[in-house]
Protein backbone atom coordinates (compact mmCIF):
# COMPACT_ATOMS: atom_id res chain seq x y z
CA UNK A 1 0.00 0.00 0.00
CA UNK A 2 2.11 3.36 -0.82
CA UNK A 3 0.92 6.38 0.68
CA UNK A 4 -0.95 9.60 -1.04
CA UNK A 5 1.45 12.17 -2.13
CA UNK A 6 -0.87 14.89 -0.42
CA UNK A 7 0.36 16.42 2.79
CA UNK A 8 -1.94 17.73 5.80
CA UNK A 9 -0.58 21.55 4.92
CA UNK A 10 -1.57 20.73 0.57
CA UNK A 11 -5.03 19.50 2.03
CA UNK A 12 -5.43 22.82 4.37
CA UNK A 13 -4.14 24.68 1.23
CA UNK A 14 -6.95 22.72 -1.06
CA UNK A 15 -9.40 22.90 0.86
CA UNK A 16 -9.20 26.29 3.47
CA UNK A 17 -8.57 26.53 7.48
CA UNK A 18 -12.05 26.05 7.97
CA UNK A 19 -13.57 23.32 5.82
CA UNK A 20 -16.82 22.42 5.60
CA UNK A 21 -17.12 19.83 8.60
CA UNK A 22 -13.95 20.33 9.69
CA UNK A 23 -15.15 20.95 13.75
CA UNK A 24 -17.30 17.76 13.49
CA UNK A 25 -16.33 15.01 15.48
CA UNK A 26 -14.96 12.39 13.60
CA UNK A 27 -16.94 9.72 13.98
CA UNK A 28 -20.26 9.21 12.51
CA UNK A 29 -23.19 6.97 13.18
CA UNK A 30 -24.59 4.90 9.88
CA UNK A 31 -28.09 4.24 10.66
CA UNK A 32 -28.12 1.65 7.63
CA UNK A 33 -27.08 -1.66 10.07
CA UNK A 34 -29.43 -0.92 12.86
CA UNK A 35 -30.27 -3.84 15.68
CA UNK A 36 -33.14 -5.72 14.95
CA UNK A 37 -35.60 -7.14 17.25
CA UNK A 38 -36.79 -10.76 17.03
CA UNK A 39 -39.67 -9.67 14.21
CA UNK A 40 -36.52 -8.43 12.10
CA UNK A 41 -37.85 -5.23 13.10
CA UNK A 42 -35.52 -2.45 13.72
CA UNK A 43 -34.84 -2.62 17.49
CA UNK A 44 -36.13 1.21 18.20
CA UNK A 45 -35.07 0.73 21.95
CA UNK A 46 -31.61 -0.62 21.89
CA UNK A 47 -30.74 1.83 18.81
CA UNK A 48 -32.25 5.08 21.43
CA UNK A 49 -29.64 3.38 23.88
CA UNK A 50 -26.62 3.46 21.35
CA UNK A 51 -27.91 7.16 20.07
CA UNK A 52 -27.74 8.47 23.85
CA UNK A 53 -24.55 6.75 23.84
CA UNK A 54 -23.10 8.69 21.02
CA UNK A 55 -24.34 11.60 21.90
CA UNK A 56 -23.46 11.63 25.38
CA UNK A 57 -19.45 11.12 24.09
CA UNK A 58 -19.89 14.12 21.95
CA UNK A 59 -20.28 13.02 18.35
CA UNK A 60 -23.21 14.61 16.53
CA UNK A 61 -23.26 13.19 12.65
CA UNK A 62 -26.02 10.32 12.07
CA UNK A 63 -25.98 9.08 8.40
CA UNK A 64 -29.28 7.92 6.96
CA UNK A 65 -31.13 7.16 3.86
CA UNK A 66 -34.23 7.08 1.98
CA UNK A 67 -33.38 3.52 0.69
CA UNK A 68 -32.47 2.11 4.17
CA UNK A 69 -35.64 0.41 4.94
CA UNK A 70 -37.16 1.35 7.80
CA UNK A 71 -34.05 4.12 9.00
CA UNK A 72 -35.68 7.16 8.44
CA UNK A 73 -38.60 6.15 11.14
CA UNK A 74 -35.82 4.80 13.59
CA UNK A 75 -34.29 8.34 13.50
CA UNK A 76 -37.59 9.56 14.22
CA UNK A 77 -38.06 8.01 17.53
CA UNK A 78 -34.98 7.29 18.52
CA UNK A 79 -33.23 10.42 17.48
CA UNK A 80 -35.21 13.48 16.49
CA UNK A 81 -38.42 13.08 19.31
CA UNK A 82 -35.79 12.25 21.76
CA UNK A 83 -32.73 15.03 21.76
CA UNK A 84 -33.14 18.69 20.60
CA UNK A 85 -32.63 19.40 16.87
CA UNK A 86 -29.71 21.96 17.33
CA UNK A 87 -27.44 18.79 19.17
CA UNK A 88 -27.08 16.36 16.03
CA UNK A 89 -26.53 16.70 12.46
CA UNK A 90 -28.36 14.72 10.27
CA UNK A 91 -27.95 13.46 6.79
CA UNK A 92 -29.96 11.88 4.38
CA UNK A 93 -30.19 10.75 0.66
CA UNK A 94 -32.13 10.80 -2.44
CA UNK A 95 -31.96 7.80 -4.64
CA UNK A 96 -33.14 8.09 -7.92
CA UNK A 97 -32.63 4.24 -9.06
CA UNK A 98 -35.69 3.03 -6.98
CA UNK A 99 -38.12 5.66 -8.43
CA UNK A 100 -39.78 5.13 -11.64
CA UNK A 101 -40.08 8.92 -12.80
CA UNK A 102 -38.38 11.91 -12.04
CA UNK A 103 -41.96 12.90 -10.18
CA UNK A 104 -41.41 9.67 -7.89
CA UNK A 105 -37.66 10.71 -6.93
CA UNK A 106 -38.54 13.91 -6.20
CA UNK A 107 -41.12 12.75 -3.74
CA UNK A 108 -38.68 11.32 -1.76
CA UNK A 109 -37.95 14.05 0.07
CA UNK A 110 -40.46 14.94 1.47
CA UNK A 111 -41.19 11.61 2.46
CA UNK A 112 -38.09 11.52 4.05
CA UNK A 113 -39.06 14.70 5.80
CA UNK A 114 -41.87 13.05 7.06
CA UNK A 115 -40.20 9.62 8.01
CA UNK A 116 -37.64 11.31 9.72
CA UNK A 117 -39.46 14.31 11.66
CA UNK A 118 -36.58 16.59 11.09
CA UNK A 119 -37.69 19.55 9.42
CA UNK A 120 -34.58 19.87 7.38
CA UNK A 121 -31.58 18.21 6.42
CA UNK A 122 -28.24 19.49 7.44
CA UNK A 123 -26.53 17.22 4.87
CA UNK A 124 -28.84 16.01 1.67
CA UNK A 125 -26.58 13.78 -0.74
CA UNK A 126 -27.77 12.28 -4.30
CA UNK A 127 -27.46 8.76 -3.87
CA UNK A 128 -24.71 6.26 -5.25
CA UNK A 129 -23.59 7.87 -8.36
CA UNK A 130 -21.72 5.79 -10.42
CA UNK A 131 -21.51 4.12 -14.11
CA UNK A 132 -25.09 4.83 -15.54
CA UNK A 133 -26.79 6.30 -12.23
CA UNK A 134 -25.11 9.10 -12.71
CA UNK A 135 -27.17 10.03 -16.25
CA UNK A 136 -30.34 9.70 -14.38
CA UNK A 137 -29.89 12.21 -12.08
CA UNK A 138 -28.76 14.41 -14.91
CA UNK A 139 -31.83 13.81 -16.85
CA UNK A 140 -34.09 13.90 -14.49
CA UNK A 141 -33.04 17.27 -13.11
CA UNK A 142 -32.49 16.19 -9.60
CA UNK A 143 -29.11 18.75 -9.70
CA UNK A 144 -31.67 21.36 -9.75
CA UNK A 145 -34.16 20.46 -7.54
CA UNK A 146 -31.59 19.58 -4.71
CA UNK A 147 -30.03 23.26 -5.20
CA UNK A 148 -33.19 24.24 -4.76
CA UNK A 149 -33.89 23.06 -1.68
CA UNK A 150 -31.11 24.25 -0.31
CA UNK A 151 -32.02 28.10 -1.16
CA UNK A 152 -34.92 27.49 0.44
CA UNK A 153 -33.42 26.44 3.70
CA UNK A 154 -34.90 22.98 3.54
CA UNK A 155 -31.24 21.99 3.46
CA UNK A 156 -27.93 23.31 4.55
CA UNK A 157 -25.62 21.50 2.67
CA UNK A 158 -25.59 19.99 -0.55
CA UNK A 159 -23.35 16.85 -1.95
CA UNK A 160 -23.55 13.42 -3.18
CA UNK A 161 -22.35 9.46 -2.55
CA UNK A 162 -20.55 7.99 -5.30
CA UNK A 163 -18.99 4.22 -5.85
CA UNK A 164 -16.97 4.91 -8.62
CA UNK A 165 -13.54 5.37 -9.99
CA UNK A 166 -11.33 8.82 -9.70
CA UNK A 167 -11.91 9.81 -13.27
CA UNK A 168 -15.63 9.85 -13.03
CA UNK A 169 -15.85 11.48 -9.68
CA UNK A 170 -13.80 14.15 -11.17
CA UNK A 171 -16.13 14.41 -14.37
CA UNK A 172 -19.06 15.04 -11.59
CA UNK A 173 -17.02 17.40 -9.46
CA UNK A 174 -16.00 19.28 -12.76
CA UNK A 175 -20.26 19.86 -13.50
CA UNK A 176 -21.33 20.12 -10.22
CA UNK A 177 -18.91 22.66 -8.48
CA UNK A 178 -22.05 23.16 -6.10
CA UNK A 179 -21.54 19.78 -4.44
CA UNK A 180 -19.93 20.98 -0.87
CA UNK A 181 -18.81 17.85 -0.04
CA UNK A 182 -18.50 14.31 -1.30
CA UNK A 183 -19.51 10.80 0.35
CA UNK A 184 -16.91 7.79 -0.82
CA UNK A 185 -15.78 4.41 0.09
CA UNK A 186 -12.47 4.81 1.55
CA UNK A 187 -10.61 1.86 3.82
CA UNK A 188 -7.44 0.24 3.64
CA UNK A 189 -8.03 -2.65 2.01
CA UNK A 190 -9.54 -0.83 -1.08
CA UNK A 191 -6.99 1.79 -0.80
CA UNK A 192 -5.31 0.98 -3.72
CA UNK A 193 -7.74 -1.07 -5.48
CA UNK A 194 -8.18 -0.63 -9.16
CA UNK A 195 -11.75 -0.26 -9.03
CA UNK A 196 -12.86 1.31 -5.89
CA UNK A 197 -9.36 3.86 -5.94
CA UNK A 198 -10.11 4.92 -2.43
CA UNK A 199 -6.77 6.49 -2.34
CA UNK A 200 -7.30 8.50 -6.08
CA UNK A 201 -11.26 9.39 -5.50
CA UNK A 202 -9.77 10.37 -2.20
CA UNK A 203 -7.28 12.57 -3.78
CA UNK A 204 -9.21 13.74 -6.49
CA UNK A 205 -12.09 15.09 -3.82
CA UNK A 206 -9.32 17.19 -1.98
CA UNK A 207 -8.05 18.61 -5.41
CA UNK A 208 -11.33 20.17 -6.05
CA UNK A 209 -11.75 21.58 -2.69
CA UNK A 210 -14.30 19.13 -1.22
CA UNK A 211 -14.24 17.49 1.93
CA UNK A 212 -14.95 13.87 2.33
CA UNK A 213 -17.21 11.60 4.90
CA UNK A 214 -15.96 8.26 5.01
CA UNK A 215 -18.30 5.40 3.83
CA UNK A 216 -17.35 1.39 4.30
CA UNK A 217 -14.27 2.08 6.48
CA UNK A 218 -14.94 -1.24 7.80
CA UNK A 219 -15.75 -2.82 4.04
CA UNK A 220 -18.90 -4.16 5.16
CA UNK A 221 -17.67 -5.56 8.53
CA UNK A 222 -15.10 -7.53 6.70
CA UNK A 223 -12.32 -5.88 8.53
CA UNK A 224 -14.09 -6.19 11.69
CA UNK A 225 -13.19 -9.92 11.39
CA UNK A 226 -10.41 -9.82 9.11
CA UNK A 227 -9.47 -13.63 7.89
CA UNK A 228 -6.19 -14.63 10.29
CA UNK A 229 -3.54 -13.36 7.52
CA UNK A 230 -4.73 -10.01 7.42
CA UNK A 231 -5.44 -9.07 11.11
CA UNK A 232 -1.70 -11.44 12.06
CA UNK A 233 0.36 -7.80 11.73
CA UNK A 234 -2.07 -5.65 13.23
CA UNK A 235 -2.46 -7.82 16.42
CA UNK A 236 1.26 -8.01 16.19
CA UNK A 237 1.53 -4.30 16.77
CA UNK A 238 -1.21 -3.96 19.43
CA UNK A 239 -2.82 -7.02 20.36
CA UNK A 240 -5.49 -5.34 22.75
CA UNK A 241 -6.77 -2.72 19.55
CA UNK A 242 -9.99 -4.42 17.60
CA UNK A 243 -9.35 -4.85 14.02
CA UNK A 244 -12.76 -2.41 13.46
CA UNK A 245 -10.53 0.34 15.43
CA UNK A 246 -7.49 -0.23 13.16
CA UNK A 247 -9.90 0.28 10.12
CA UNK A 248 -11.40 3.01 11.30
CA UNK A 249 -8.41 5.02 12.58
CA UNK A 250 -7.26 4.16 8.95
CA UNK A 251 -9.83 6.13 7.59
CA UNK A 252 -9.61 8.89 10.32
CA UNK A 253 -6.13 9.61 10.40
CA UNK A 254 -6.29 11.30 6.12
CA UNK A 255 -6.97 14.95 5.93
CA UNK A 256 -10.06 16.45 4.58
CA UNK A 257 -12.44 14.27 6.28
CA UNK A 258 -15.67 15.57 7.86
CA UNK A 259 -16.88 12.35 9.58
CA UNK A 260 -15.86 8.63 9.70
CA UNK A 261 -19.28 6.57 9.53
CA UNK A 262 -19.97 3.51 10.70
CA UNK A 263 -23.11 1.01 10.51
CA UNK A 264 -23.27 0.16 13.99
CA UNK A 265 -26.20 -3.07 14.83
CA UNK A 266 -24.83 -3.28 18.00
CA UNK A 267 -23.78 -1.51 22.01
CA UNK A 268 -20.76 -3.54 22.25
CA UNK A 269 -19.87 -2.21 18.36
CA UNK A 270 -20.74 1.24 19.79
CA UNK A 271 -18.74 0.79 22.99
CA UNK A 272 -15.37 0.13 20.94
CA UNK A 273 -15.86 2.55 18.43
CA UNK A 274 -16.47 5.03 21.06
CA UNK A 275 -13.42 3.86 22.72
CA UNK A 276 -11.41 4.90 19.81
CA UNK A 277 -12.69 8.13 19.03
CA UNK A 278 -13.01 9.47 22.29
CA UNK A 279 -8.70 9.14 22.98
CA UNK A 280 -8.40 9.51 19.26
CA UNK A 281 -4.43 8.78 17.90
CA UNK A 282 -3.75 8.89 14.38
CA UNK A 283 -1.54 6.14 13.04
CA UNK A 284 2.24 6.62 13.77
CA UNK A 285 4.18 5.12 10.95
CA UNK A 286 4.55 1.61 12.67
CA UNK A 287 1.09 1.18 12.58
CA UNK A 288 0.85 2.26 9.44
CA UNK A 289 4.04 0.09 8.14
CA UNK A 290 1.28 -3.13 9.50
CA UNK A 291 -1.90 -1.72 7.98
CA UNK A 292 0.18 -2.27 4.51
CA UNK A 293 1.39 -5.42 5.48
CA UNK A 294 -2.44 -6.34 6.23
CA UNK A 295 -3.40 -5.23 2.96
CA UNK A 296 -0.66 -6.92 1.17
CA UNK A 297 -2.78 -9.90 3.12
CA UNK A 298 -6.18 -9.14 1.61
CA UNK A 299 -4.61 -8.72 -2.00
CA UNK A 300 -3.61 -12.19 -1.91
CA UNK A 301 -7.26 -13.43 -0.85
CA UNK A 302 -9.60 -14.32 -3.73
CA UNK A 303 -13.25 -12.55 -2.06
CA UNK A 304 -15.83 -11.36 -3.75
CA UNK A 305 -15.89 -7.61 -2.23
CA UNK A 306 -19.27 -7.28 -1.68
CA UNK A 307 -20.03 -4.86 1.16
CA UNK A 308 -24.23 -6.10 1.94
CA UNK A 309 -25.67 -2.40 0.77
CA UNK A 310 -28.18 -4.93 -0.39
CA UNK A 311 -29.16 -2.55 -3.10
CA UNK A 312 -28.91 -5.54 -5.34
CA UNK A 313 -31.82 -6.99 -3.27
CA UNK A 314 -34.09 -4.30 -3.99
CA UNK A 315 -34.11 -4.54 -7.83
CA UNK A 316 -33.80 -8.55 -7.76
CA UNK A 317 -37.15 -9.93 -9.33
CA UNK A 318 -36.44 -13.66 -7.93
CA UNK A 319 -35.76 -12.45 -4.37
CA UNK A 320 -32.20 -13.89 -4.11
CA UNK A 321 -30.34 -12.79 -1.25
CA UNK A 322 -27.50 -11.50 -3.10
CA UNK A 323 -24.94 -10.66 -0.60
CA UNK A 324 -25.91 -13.66 2.05
CA UNK A 325 -25.08 -15.81 -1.15
CA UNK A 326 -21.39 -14.03 -1.66
CA UNK A 327 -21.25 -14.00 2.39
CA UNK A 328 -20.96 -18.15 1.83
CA UNK A 329 -18.49 -17.73 -1.00
CA UNK A 330 -16.01 -15.72 0.52
CA UNK A 331 -16.27 -17.79 4.31
CA UNK A 332 -15.56 -21.08 1.85
CA UNK A 333 -12.50 -19.08 0.34
CA UNK A 334 -11.44 -17.70 3.69
CA UNK A 335 -11.85 -20.55 5.68
CA UNK A 336 -11.94 -23.59 3.48
CA UNK A 337 -14.73 -25.18 4.84
CA UNK A 338 -17.48 -26.25 2.33
CA UNK A 339 -19.31 -28.20 4.86
CA UNK A 340 -20.37 -25.02 6.94
CA UNK A 341 -20.18 -22.27 4.41
CA UNK A 342 -23.07 -24.84 2.50
CA UNK A 343 -25.15 -24.62 5.90
CA UNK A 344 -25.03 -20.83 5.87
CA UNK A 345 -25.98 -20.91 1.74
CA UNK A 346 -28.97 -23.34 2.67
CA UNK A 347 -29.75 -21.28 5.55
CA UNK A 348 -30.07 -17.87 3.65
CA UNK A 349 -31.23 -18.80 0.57
CA UNK A 350 -34.10 -20.68 2.06
CA UNK A 351 -35.41 -17.77 4.48
CA UNK A 352 -35.50 -15.76 1.09
CA UNK A 353 -37.47 -18.79 -0.89
CA UNK A 354 -35.21 -18.06 -3.55
CA UNK A 355 -31.29 -19.65 -4.35
CA UNK A 356 -27.93 -18.96 -6.40
CA UNK A 357 -29.58 -20.78 -9.89
CA UNK A 358 -32.72 -18.79 -9.57
CA UNK A 359 -31.33 -16.01 -11.30
CA UNK A 360 -32.92 -15.01 -14.41
CA UNK A 361 -29.91 -12.43 -16.04
CA UNK A 362 -31.73 -9.41 -15.90
CA UNK A 363 -28.93 -7.49 -15.12
CA UNK A 364 -31.00 -5.13 -12.64
CA UNK A 365 -28.45 -6.10 -9.32
CA UNK A 366 -25.64 -5.51 -11.34
CA UNK A 367 -26.87 -1.82 -12.24
CA UNK A 368 -27.76 -1.45 -8.89
CA UNK A 369 -24.40 -2.72 -7.53
CA UNK A 370 -21.84 0.06 -6.42
CA UNK A 371 -19.26 -2.01 -6.69
CA UNK A 372 -19.60 -2.75 -9.94
CA UNK A 373 -19.69 -6.87 -9.23
CA UNK A 374 -20.32 -9.18 -12.28
CA UNK A 375 -23.11 -10.70 -9.84
CA UNK A 376 -24.60 -13.11 -12.98
CA UNK A 377 -21.59 -14.97 -12.93
CA UNK A 378 -20.63 -14.99 -9.92
CA UNK A 379 -24.39 -16.23 -9.02
CA UNK A 380 -23.48 -19.25 -11.43
CA UNK A 381 -20.44 -19.92 -9.65
CA UNK A 382 -21.72 -20.00 -6.50
CA UNK A 383 -24.90 -22.14 -7.85
CA UNK A 384 -21.83 -24.20 -9.28
CA UNK A 385 -20.45 -24.39 -5.59
CA UNK A 386 -23.42 -25.02 -3.94
CA UNK A 387 -26.53 -26.71 -5.71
Amino acid sequence: MSDTTLTSADVDRLLGPDYLGKSTPKLGFGLMRLPKDAEGAIDVAQTSDMVDAFLDAGFTYFDTAFAYTGSEEAARAALVERHPRDSFTLATKLFALVSPTPEAARAQFEMSLERSGAGYFDYYLLHNLGGPRTQRYEDWGLWDFARDLRERGLIRHLGFSMHSDADELDAVLTAHPEAEFVQLQINYADWESPTVQSRRVWETAMRHGKPVVIMEPVKGGLLANPPAPVAAPLRAVDPDASPASWALRFSASLPGVVTVLSGMSDMAQMRDNLATFCDFRPLGERERAAVRRAQEAMDELDQIPCTNCRYCTKVCPTGIPIPSVFDACNSLTVYGDREFSRKDYEFATRDAGAKASDCVGCGSCEAACPQGLPIIELLERAAATFE
